[in-house]
């Protein structure tokens, strides 16, 4: 009943000041309500509208100035690619798609692990038909078939390790028992390896399907807790799959959730004008399996009933919790126990009210552990930024050292290239004075030393030899005085 904030700013800037004698064309009578009682501008909603509307829609690009039928068109293309990607971009934890995926992987991989198990059965039971007696499961067949091989080779050493794949002492000894007897073929290592290569396949696909069982239970905790604690993850997944998304599935009624996955005894029937299906996919729950025959159609209609609720608490809930799905299966315990026993169940309005304050308690601890998370993870990131700050304030400090110490060194050889001449004329005055003055060569070495081991002392030589030198001079001039 509120209208939008930027539909009245629309509507205030587009409507003249008088308008109490404007009549607006909508489209919608809740929104003519809406507007009637925010702005007080009466509103008309009819056929005549939507053709006004058709009409505008059809020649919009003449209407607007500026507009061709190009640019309308590269809106309306950029408005439906918008549109479909806000469809698409929903939270990343609760993606419905993934469920979906994994459950048509899980059914296909059940196919697929039955046909290639059978396949071992009879490549193997050629060479020990009577392990098909004694170990009757798929997988753990193809263990004891990898395990055993050649079944000659079969000893009293062997035992422990076939009691850990089969998990009874019992069955291990007969199987050690039936190799001594066995009526099966010999076998040549070739085949031995090539049925033991194909088992480690067959094994490897069931570990891999487990695997993908404890994630569709993981995912399904997140997307859809309450239909999972109610009918089980696997049964969850599969209305979920058959429905096409969660929001399908809360928007179909008790009655279409009930059927579904029944669609053709459904229509044979109505066809036929027989007996419609009580139940369709939800009859692989425990409920109905452990309801009585005249009752298996009263509890999937109940059924029906809960998880239609708990799929849609799921879909629209901000936080996901499992406790309306725990509270709904109670009801549902309840009421088989009311048929078989009679006891009256509880009402359905005291366990909701207690299902919401319980909701409620773990809807704040979720929050507070959500805040609690972004804390920690805005602290990493302050201290990750602080980090970055300094480590660019140090090499800012080594760039600026770096140029100092750069600009010390083109000084210190500007002066060493002052000082070269200096070298060169007292070099050349030992070649004058001949070999008396050979003996005083020694010391320049190390006056060059002190030039480069100490530049500093440089001027202060300097100002040394200045001051000698005037000394002479003032000397000289006295004596010719």
């Amino acid at each position: 009943g509120v209208l939008h904030e930027d539909l009245r700013l629309l509507l205030d800037t587009a409507l003249p000041p008088k308008r109490k004698k404007v009549v607006l064309g909508v489209g919608d009578a809740k929104m003519g309500a809406a507007v009637l009682e925010e702005l007080g501008v009466q509103c008309q909603t009819g056929g005549v509208v939507a053709e006004l509307m058709r009409g505008i829609r059809l020649h919009f690009a003449a209407l607007v100035r500026g507009l061709t039928a190009q640019s309308a068109a590269k809106a309306q293309l950029g408005l439906g690619h918008s549109y479909s990607r806000a469809k698409v971009k929903f939270n990343v934890h609760r993606v419905d798609n993934m469920i979906i995926q994994s459950i048509s992987l899980l059914d296909q991989l059940d196919k697929d692990i039955n046909t290639f198990s059978m396949r071992v059965r009879e490549w193997y039971g050629y060479h020990f038909p009577e392990l098909i007696k004694i170990v009757p499961e798929n997988s753990m067949y193809c263990r004891v078939a990898k395990f055993i091989g050649n079944r000659r080779e079969l000893s009293e050493e062997s035992l422990e390790g076939l009691e850990e794949i089969v998990m009874d002492s019992a069955k291990a000894q007969a199987i050690l028992e039936a190799s001594r007897s066995s009526m099966g073929m010999d076998i040549s290592p070739l085949d031995l390896i090539n049925i033991e290569s194909f088992s480690r396949r067959v094994i490897s696909l069931s570990d891999y399907r487990k695997e993908l069982q404890e994630y569709l239970r993981s995912k399904m905790s997140q997307v859809a807790p309450s239909l999972s604690a109610l009918i089980g993850e696997v049964v969850g997944a599969r209305l979920i799959s058959h429905a096409g998304s969660l929001t399908n599935l809360a928007k179909y009624p008790a009655s279409t959730v009930q059927i579904l996955g029944a669609e053709k005894a459904l229509f044979r029937a109505l066809k036929t004008r027989g007996n419609t299906p009580k139940y369709g996919l939800i009859f692989h729950s425990t409920f109905i399996g452990r309801a009585a025959a005249k009752n298996k159609g009263r509890i999937s209609r109940y059924l029906a009933n809960k998880c239609t609720i708990a799929s849609r608490i799921d879909c629209f809930s901000e936080v996901p919790t499992s406790v309306f799905g725990d509270k709904l299966r109670e009801q549902v315990e309840e009421r088989l126990a009311f048929y078989e026993t009679g006891e009256p169940p509880r009402k359905n309005l005291e366990v909701m009210k207690e299902a919401v304050v319980e909701a409620n308690e773990v809807v704040a601890e979720v929050k507070r552990r959500q805040e609690k998370k972004e804390k920690k993870r805005k602290k990493r990131e302050k201290r990750r930024l602080e980090a970055l700050a300094a480590a660019a304030e140090e090499a800012a400090e080594n760039s600026v050292m770096e140029t100092e110490e750069n600009d010390v060194g083109a000084k210190k050889k500007k002066k060493k290239k002052k000082q070269q001449p200096e070298e060169s004329e007292a070099e050349a005055e030992p070649e004058e004075n001949g070999v008396e003055e050979e003996e005083e060569e020694e010391p320049l070495p190390k006056k060059k030393r002190k030039v480069v081991v100490e530049p500093e002392g440089e001027e202060e030589e300097e100002k040394k030899k200045k001051k000698k030198k005037k000394k002479k001079a003032v000397a000289r001039d006295s004596e010719e005085d």
